[in-house]
């Protein structure tokens, strides 16, 4: 099935493999979170129990270096896309709350960026992430 937009994460390729995973987990929640049609219908296994839904449509982790995330951010924000940022200074708050005061108190071009999240039409994610290797 081919889908009208993308969901992408770029995560930084210098960090430690617990932190990557960490990364793309919050990212991937804040495109959940913020665009809800992105989300399917919950599962149901053969005994009745039910699960928590997922994406309706592939999630693409991509790994690159700080100005990599940086040019992802500045060209996904140009083109109207929906972004989420992950910064150095969220692995040493311990909730919601400080996560947003860390970002906040920090210009958008300073952002020490571990990862991004990208969702939108086709076309324009394309352009956006062009050039990154899939995370390996």
């Amino acid at each position: 099935m081919r889908f009208d937009t993308k969901i992408g994460i770029v995560v930084r390729d210098d960090l430690a493999v617990w932190q990557r995973l960490n990364v793309t987990a919050f990212l991937a929640s804040a495109v959940a979170g913020g665009r809800p049609e992105t989300v399917g219908e919950p599962y149901e296994d053969g005994s009745g129990v039910t699960y928590l839904p997922m994406f309706r449509q592939p999630v693409l982790v991509y790994a690159g270096g700080l100005e990599d995330l940086r040019g992802v951010r500045e060209k996904a924000v140009g083109r109207g896309l929906d972004v989420a940022v992950y910064t150095e200074e969220m692995f040493k708050t311990g909730h919601d709350a400080d996560n947003r005061a860390v970002v906040r108190g920090v210009e958008s071009g300073g952002l020490l960026l571990v990862g991004v999240a990208v969702h939108g039409p086709r076309n324009a994610f394309d352009k956006t992430l062009k050039g990154l290797p899939l995370h390996p």
